[in-house]
């Protein structure tokens, strides 16, 4: 495979004295150590170790055309195979006929898809398979060499499609990155759901994906993940607060590091700083942190954990310590395909009318 065409499917790398409502936060004292930094939310967004990345996706497609894709007046001026520019409220990334991410490999880390709303089809050279929804989360272990394909199929058509997730990039340590392939789903019937209650009654919801909040602790991950060990303290949550309503986000390991990603809303304040919707927020860890929010409904992602502390060599798809492991990687690629593509095609999307499920590689399947 030439080089052009392999990146071209590859998927989805003292501010206490501020003050400017430019950067999109104000204080109304000395902002408190607890708030290290804040920086305007970008594409993709940035992390602090043990993670590398996090894609956000809302894309609001229209109805569907009979086919799982959208009728083809609407992919009309469109870059399609590379359509990353939002028109009309909507991509089609890599897609051809239906949008999504057809095949493509990984190495050396783990993915892990928050699905807030819409539908993710999943497929991959193991031969597993599965479809999931809003509120599900899938967890994968790239290890040693996966190629996978993620479509967004346009199952409604009497009404709109709106696609909304997260995809999360989770190092993985020198002794774990070639690891046998793994997948996970945490389904929304399973995930642990926090409703807090504020004295003035408002709510608060947070799924816990990963981690423990107070007494409550989320499902296990993957075997060989960097948050299958409690040590490590990785977290990763999804926060709803009412308008008006205040919660406090518990101290976790000091050593570790925490990312407040704030994507909908207008205004929150933390610890007595207040932040516009749009920023990122690196907060300490050890220590609780206030949130009391402003007058809107607000939205959060936040993610936590002891760092790795290795290298980190990238190069699109795969992760690893050094630049001679990432040419090992793309040479093993170009020479196995990580087992090939057991489909008949790029884009794989499940039949229409078929429900929540997940097919492993050993042949157990999940039915919702």
């Amino acid at each position: 495979m030439k080089r052009s065409h392999f990146i071209k499917t590859i998927s989805f790398s003292t501010i206490g004295m501020l003050v400017s409502s430019k950067l999109g936060f104000t204080k109304t004292t000395t902002m408190k150590d607890s708030i290290q930094k804040i920086r305007p939310l970008g594409f993709p967004w940035q992390t602090q170790d043990p993670f590398l990345f996090c894609a956000y996706h809302r894309d609001e497609y229209p109805t569907g055309n009979g086919t799982m894709g959208p009728h083809p007046e609407h992919l009309n001026g469109r870059n399609i195979g590379n359509d990353f520019t939002i028109k009309d409220g909507w991509r089609m990334y890599h897609g051809s006929t239906i949008p999504g991410f057809p095949y493509h490999p990984h190495r050396g880390f783990e993915t892990i898809t928050i699905n807030k709303e819409g539908v993710v089809d999943h497929s991959d050279s193991l031969g597993a398979a599965g479809r999931f929804m809003a509120g599900d989360v899938q967890w994968m272990t790239a290890g040693k060499g996966v190629q996978h394909s993620e479509m967004f199929p346009l199952i409604h058509e009497d009404k709109d499609n709106t696609l909304e997730i997260f995809q999360i990039w989770l190092n993985l340590p020198k002794t774990s990155k070639m690891v046998e392939p793994h997948f996970k789903m945490l389904w929304k019937e399973d995930i642990p759901i926090i409703h807090h209650k504020d004295d003035n009654n408002k709510t608060t919801t947070i799924q816990l994906v990963a981690g423990k909040i107070n007494e409550t602790k989320a499902l296990g991950s993957t075997p060989d993940s960097w948050a299958a060990d409690p040590n490590h303290a990785v977290g990763v949550y999804t926060v709803k607060m009412e308008a008006g309503a205040k919660w406090v986000l518990p101290k976790t390991k000091s050593e570790a590091t925490r990312s407040v990603y704030f994507y909908k809303g207008d205004t929150v304040e933390l610890d007595g700083t207040t932040v516009k919707v749009d920023h990122m927020i690196e907060l300490e860890a050890g220590a609780p942190i206030n949130f009391n929010n402003g007058d809107t409904a607000s939205y959060f992602l936040i993610l936590e954990g002891v760092p790795i502390g290795e290298p980190v060599a990238k190069y699109g798809p795969f992760v690893m310590n050094t630049y001679e492991e990432i040419q090992e990687a793309m040479d093993d690629y170009q020479e196995t395909q990580f087992g090939g593509w057991p489909w008949k095609k790029r884009e794989v999307a499940h039949p229409k009318e078929k429900g929540r499920f997940a097919l492993h590689a050993d042949g157990r399947e999940e039915v919702k």
